[in-house]
């Protein structure tokens, strides 16, 4: 584990390392150095992004949540036509 994160820290340390100065130039404020290429366009990608990134994150928690606890309780489910209720 300590490996991996090794790793990553050091692949994100190139990539900021080796940014070119004309895509630092250009980039915001709040994206230099984090970023590769030009910044945003407009106001409207950031609401984009920010967006993208809420389903994502929910789409990810109910994917762990009902996938640790399904809660399939009913009698009708098509799971008790299997089941063999002995």
């Amino acid at each position: 584990m300590r490996k991996l994160i090794t790793t990553l820290i050091l692949c994100v340390a190139t990539a900021v390392a080796f940014a070119c100065p004309v895509c630092e130039r250009n980039k915001p404020k709040a994206l230099q150095g984090i970023t590769h290429g030009t910044g945003p366009d407009s106001n409207w990608d950031y609401v984009i992004v920010i967006l993208i990134a809420i389903i994502a994150v929910l789409t990810l928690f109910y994917s762990v949540k009902w996938l640790i606890k399904p809660n399939e309780n009913n009698p009708d489910h098509i799971k008790f036509l299997f089941i063999n209720k002995e």
